[in-house]
């Protein structure tokens, strides 16, 4: 039985062979969350000697409706992971943080008003800057601080900390992120500004470390999950190294169908259905596109990989984020192409993509193949609504460097008079938010959409392309090319 719901994709194709069953004895059951592949090996064929065990014994008759019959070897569904888990004798999820929270190293997100400040293993700020008769004024509460922590909560926390240390690597606790069940480890922080709503008590901050490899220990989402008590997800790959934090992925299992004598090497019927399949997927005229894009390939092409999934921060529904790796022309013909609107960034890993022309305009779009391109404008570029907009808010932030020198890290544009929104009856606008952001690939972007307030957005675009330009950013913002 657990064999036919296997192979039900299949179509009815195949059965399983009456008088004939596997030999499953000791084994989890097959369920819809373990994914399953068929393939069809030929007579030379030697069983896989790493993932998933087979064994000789472990098998199942299936056979067609047009009486073909198949050998199919299943594999077992023991979890590599499990062992590596009892293995493991490494450092504590604490300890890997260690080196993080001794750098003293902070991450920063951007939101439509406020901005969230993670100093790792010290504080937890959000803040808003407003430009007042030509001076910064800075709207600020701390969320939690580690290091005001009076000494009797520390002394309690170093008691729990005794008392839980015995299980603290063996019960990991998981939070649901995208639908996905992830592992974290927690850093509470207190002793933040005090709350008028909750009678001047202080706030407080969960930061949840989750594992990503790829990360740079950026906050992925902020959110206050009761009044004057938050929540922030943090990206990082130092968790990654304890098993235990690690992404539990579910790996496709093979199973090795080899055809028995007088059978082709897979059933007649699952070649045609694939055959029709690729028929019906062709676009018209292929061959003409393929050869068009052999002669002149683009000289632009984007090789786009996600990294963060859509999440909701804050109440604010974060459209989409991810990484783009864009054109790799040389840095000054790029940064003239992008500051002239000729070059655009694009974006997007869901039903919407993106477009940013840097003087031009934010469109959001969706591609149909029978519709064809959907385009919804999300903000036209005006200069003097820009600087309008920019003399009563923060066009131009600086950040003061190690070696004292102050730099601009990050500049905001107003882009306005978007198609008519029609849940608010007025233009979409949005707020451009250009940062630098180090990284090792020299090209690559990241870029994510906001919309904290209905048809208001936010996009921000980070890269190491912005820092050589931020710094000739003039007092409203506006970028131009450096001498």
């Amino acid at each position: 039985m657990e064999a036919v719901l296997l192979l039900v994709f299949l179509g009815g194709l195949l059965e399983v062979c009456s008088g004939v069953s596997a030999n499953r004895g000791g084994y989890p059951s097959f369920t819809d969350e373990v994914p399953f592949k068929i393939t069809w090996p030929g007579v030379e064929f030697s069983l896989p000697t790493s993932g998933a065990l087979y064994k000789e014994d472990d098998f199942v008759i299936m056979t067609t409706t047009e009486q073909e019959k198949y050998k199919c070897l299943l594999p077992s569904l023991t979890a590599g992971d499990e062992d590596d888990e009892k293995d493991y004798s490494g450092h504590s999820p604490r300890e890997l943080l260690e080196t993080l929270f001794k750098r003293s190293s902070c991450s920063y997100r951007i939101e439509s008003y406020w901005t969230y400040e993670v100093c790792h293993g010290k504080h937890v700020r959000q803040y808003h800057e407003e430009k007042e008769t030509g001076q910064i004024s800075v709207q600020e509460y701390y969320l939690g601080n580690m290091a005001q922590k009076s000494q009797a909560t520390e002394t309690d926390q170093g008691e729990e900390a005794e008392n839980t240390k015995a299980s603290a690597d063996t019960e990991v606790q998981t939070k649901n992120i995208e639908g996905q069940l992830t592992p974290y480890y927690s850093l509470d922080m207190g002793n933040g500004t005090p709350c008028e709503l909750k009678r001047n008590q202080p706030r407080a901050t969960s930061v949840l470390y989750i594992c990503h490899p790829e990360a740079k220990n950026e906050i992925l989402s902020v959110a206050e999950v009761t009044t004057c008590e938050y929540e922030v997800v943090v990206l990082t790959p130092l968790l990654c190294e304890h098993p235990k934090y690690r992404f539990k992925s579910s790996p496709v299992n093979t199973i090795f169908c080899q055809a028995l004598a007088g059978s082709p090497l897979r059933p007649q019927r699952l070649t045609q259905l694939d055959k029709e399949q690729e028929e019906q997927l062709k676009p018209p005229f292929s061959a003409a596109t393929e050869t068009r894009e052999e002669e002149s390939p683009p000289v632009r092409e984007e090789a786009f990989t996600s990294t963060h999934k859509p999440m909701t921060v804050g109440g604010q529904s974060q459209v989409t984020v991810g990484t783009t790796h864009i054109s790799r022309l040389t840095d000054d013909q790029l940064i003239k192409e992008f500051l002239s609107g000729s070059y655009c960034l694009h974006g997007g890993v869901g039903w919407w993509k993106y477009e940013f022309c840097y003087g031009k305009h934010v469109h959001q779009y969706h591609e149909d193949k029978e519709q064809g391109k959907n385009i919804v404008v999300v903000g036209n570029w005006n200069a003097e609504e820009h600087i309008n907009w920019a003399k009563k808010n923060v066009a131009r932030s600086y950040q003061l460097k190690d070696d004292g020198v102050q730099k601009v890290k990050l500049v905001s544009h107003f882009y306005g008079h978007g198609d008519l929104c029609d849940l608010t009856g007025k233009p979409r606008q949005v707020i451009v938010k250009l940062k630098c952001k180090e990284s090792e690939s020299p090209h690559a972007v990241t870029v994510y959409m906001l919309e904290p307030q209905t048809c208001q957005y936010i996009l921000g675009v980070e890269s190491p392309v912005i820092c050589r330009i931020l710094d000739t950013a003039d007092e409203h913002g506006l970028l131009s090319v450096s001498s």
